[in-house]
């Protein structure tokens, strides 16, 4: 993508779907590495509390390179379980658990971190790994998810960036979840079952329990509904509030390193899980998420996703610029953070609120249609 960068001249009427080097981003390993960079130069600036609320993933370690301080963590916590993922595939390809160290070196010793190709989009700035090792993320498994109905689930969920120079962030109010269709378990005899696991459609698809009419898929608002049934409002708008500011933490992390294009916007989808104590992980962030549905239902929420997206991109010149709440989405950042919840709103987040997005759609539509008549009558009267 990069080549193309520097081959192509855009024209003001273009628009690309991606960031020159989004997978600063949206590369597992590269993703650790920014969100750990930016961790240091707060600590350095004396910013200690604002540090640590960087740290938004489980304990990650970048194999080869950082084989040897895996093993120094085997020994602090040697029952931890433990989740490999190669960096450069998606949909639940490549990826088991372990946990012990040999099942590493039985993993080294089949050949299955190898690979033709080496996959190394930074080229020469990133070449710490051996040009034939396929680079893998280990990271601490969640071995107590928060369960419903006795099985995994994780967050899917949206923003949209217009620009990295300011960081221009629309975050959408929806999303779902994503459940397994096997109670979940860490007895030893599952640890290799992935169905159990991992929530990703493409594995669950295998399970002999999936229901290719639901889908295994709830509405955020119905996940937000159903917690506040068993912990009550404050506690779970708390917890969705900690979820939409770590959506914002790894767009901070990388926005120095971003290279910014007016050209260019790019919708992401964020895997987030939650612990049995209400706190929430992010697992990972998707450059290309999927727009497949698998139901009727995530049909009219992801033609919609699209809908709205290709709204904030305005390539016909429609909007003023300013709108807080286009469709779905809401400008959440620019610059800084703006559009946060009124002191006597009882919603501390955005996330899984009631707002329609064809209400939002409808007022913004007026709201231009009567910028329109305005601007028609100024030209009158000169």
């Amino acid at each position: 993508m990069s080549e193309n960068f520097d081959k192509f001249r855009f024209q003001p009427h273009q628009r690309v779907n991606h960031f020159r080097n989004h997978y600063e981003l949206t590369r597992k390993d590269l993703l650790i590495r920014n969100l750990r960079r930016h961790r240091r130069q707060l600590e350095r600036d004396g910013k200690i509390k604002e540090a640590q609320s960087f740290n938004i993933c489980p304990t990650t370690f970048l194999l080869p390179l950082e084989y040897s301080m895996l093993v120094e963590e085997f020994r602090k916590r040697p029952n931890t379980l433990w989740i490999m993922k190669p960096i450069g595939r998606s949909q639940g390809r490549g990826i088991f658990l372990f946990e012990r160290l040999s099942q590493i070196s039985e993993w080294k010793n089949d050949g299955k971190w190898k690979k033709s190709e080496p996959v190394n989009p930074r080229k020469d700035k990133v070449a710490e790994e051996p040009h034939h090792a396929e680079a893998y993320v280990c990271q601490r498994y969640i071995q107590d998810p928060l369960l419903i109905g006795g099985k995994k689930f994780d967050l899917r969920l949206y923003a949209c960036v217009t620009s990295y120079s300011p960081l221009t962030v629309y975050l959408h109010r929806g999303g779902f979840a994503r459940f397994s269709h096997t109670h979940f378990s860490m007895e030893v005899e599952h640890r290799g079952n992935l169905c159990m696991h991992l929530t990703n459609v493409a594995i669950q698809r295998f399970s002999e329990n999936y229901d290719e009419e639901l889908g295994g898929k709830w509405s955020l608002r119905n996940v937000k509904q159903f917690l506040i049934t068993k912990y009550g409002e404050t506690r779970v708008n708390e917890l969705m509030l900690q979820i939409q500011q770590l959506m914002l933490k790894p767009l901070i992390a990388v926005s120095k390193v971003m290279i910014n294009d007016k050209h260019c916007f790019e919708l992401y989808g964020y895997d987030i899980i939650i612990d049995a104590q209400l706190k929430p992980w992010l697992l990972e962030v998707n450059a290309s998420p999927s727009l497949t549905a698998s139901t009727p239902l995530d049909y009219s929420f992801k033609i919609g996703l699209l809908d709205d997206v290709l709204t904030i991109v305005d390539m016909e010149k429609f909007l003023a610029g300013d709108e807080q709440h286009i469709g779905g989405f809401v400008l959440l950042y620019k610059g800084g953070p703006v559009n946060e919840m009124p002191a006597e709103c009882t919603t501390l987040s955005y996330l899984g609120t009631d707002i329609s997005r064809e209400v939002c759609l409808k007022y913004l539509g007026k709201k231009l249609a009567a910028a329109q008549r305005s601007a028609t009558a100024a030209g009158r009267s000169k």
